[in-house]
């Protein structure tokens, strides 16, 4: 698209990404709508005091097809980052607003012949089963989900798929194979190919971006299911340790909501990079531990994390998103990590009293097996 499109749909605009997303347009010009159902495990307290007043907001969920229909009316570009996310119990939940909403949305888009000229997607780097690896011997490699019963043996590591020694994680591009191994995953593996595959048919132009994980202000203080930086500093700002799976060890490719937000505006505006998902991230890893580390000093709260002998069935173990295709429209990761914790600390220093939500929800995930223990 030469001529850059004015009226915006951000579905989920009240959340994370969506917000900064919103913000962005704003700031840049366009008419922008939000639709988003506030979700309670999300926004506890309603609707937030961070929703761009010059934005047309609209609160209902993506699953109700006069909603969606209402919503899409007079729309140029949908950014589609409305989904229900994290480790939390609800599959079925995750199918029906993730893949149902997505479809749904695009039915309406093609049969009422919405003058949509372009969708932009929320993906994840979930949709990797394990990031790309170097192998002494076999070089790159692409490696199998590692199976529960090696977790629970207390190996960690994740092995060659061919000679089967232990590999080194390096940037992960977006051929390489996945297919994802969690509910959540599977959903965003759902809306992706869902969206690049209609936008074939259609012939409008489609994105997806696979985000690295995301944090930064507005990052809900109020979901203990998703978000390791929230989580993290609700436990420590309640004078309890992080709680980390396995060894600590998993790496994170954590990228500042800003850089996402500004992601998501470049490939809006151009099509160099239509019908193709995207990685975005800051293309550096940070392992757990290392991150729970730096979040402590910020805070000045001297608690170590502890590992109580528990792994995440189906959690990637390391992952570096290749960030080069993005790069070709101008993309740059601007904020790092430190800056951007310090960043998210200073915000929830304005929220008032935080409470520690991950300890009343523990106990649910270990009985849906959504944690399991290693065996002693």
């Amino acid at each position: 698209m030469s001529d850059a499109p004015k009226r915006a749909l951000v579905t989920g605009g009240a959340g994370l990404i969506g917000s900064h997303i919103v913000d962005r347009l704003v700031r840049e010009g366009w008419q922008v709508r939000i639709l988003d159902n506030l979700e309670p495990q999300t926004h506890k307290n309603g609707r937030p005091a961070w929703i761009n007043p010059e934005a047309e907001f609209r609160c209902g969920i993506v699953q109700d097809y006069e909603t969606m229909r209402s919503a899409l009316t007079d729309i140029d570009v949908v950014f589609h980052e409305a989904a229900y996310g994290g480790y939390m119990p609800e599959m079925a939940k995750y199918v029906l607003v993730n893949s149902f909403g997505t479809a749904q949305m695009l039915e309406i888009i093609r049969d009422h012949k919405l003058p949509v000229q372009k969708v932009v997607v929320a993906s994840s780097q979930a949709v990797y089963s394990e990031g790309a690896a170097h192998c002494e011997i076999d070089g790159h490699v692409t490696p199998l989900l590692r199976p529960a019963e090696q977790l629970r043996a207390g190996d960690f590591q994740v092995h060659c798929p061919r000679c089967g020694r232990p590999t080194t994680s390096i940037p992960t591009p977006e051929g390489t194979p996945g297919g994802g191994e969690t509910v959540y995953a599977l959903t965003k593996v759902d809306q992706e190919r869902l969206v690049l595959l209609w936008g074939k048919q259609t012939g409008i132009p489609t994105v997806a971006l696979r985000y690295s994980c995301t944090y930064g202000p507005r990052q809900s203080l109020f979901n203990p299911y998703t978000g390791v930086i929230a989580i993290f500093c609700t436990r420590l700002l309640n004078r309890q340790p992080p709680v980390i799976y396995e060894d600590g060890g998993q790496t994170r490719d954590l990228c500042f909501v800003e850089d996402i937000a500004q992601a998501n505006l470049l490939v809006a505006t151009t099509d160099k990079l239509d019908g193709l998902p995207v990685n975005v991230g800051s293309g550096r890893p940070t392992s757990v531990r290392e991150l729970a580390g730096i979040i402590a000093k910020q805070l000045g709260i001297a608690i170590d994390p502890i590992a109580r002998g528990e792994f995440r069935p189906g959690e990637i173990r390391s992952l570096i998103s290749d960030i080069s295709r993005i790069r070709t429209i101008g993309y740059e990761p601007s904020v790092p990590l430190e800056e951007g914790i310090g960043r998210y600390i200073d915000w929830i220093k304005t929220q008032g009293a935080v409470e520690d939500y991950f300890a009343k929800a523990e106990a649910g995930l270990r009985e849906k097996g959504i944690v399991q223990n290693i065996a002693k």
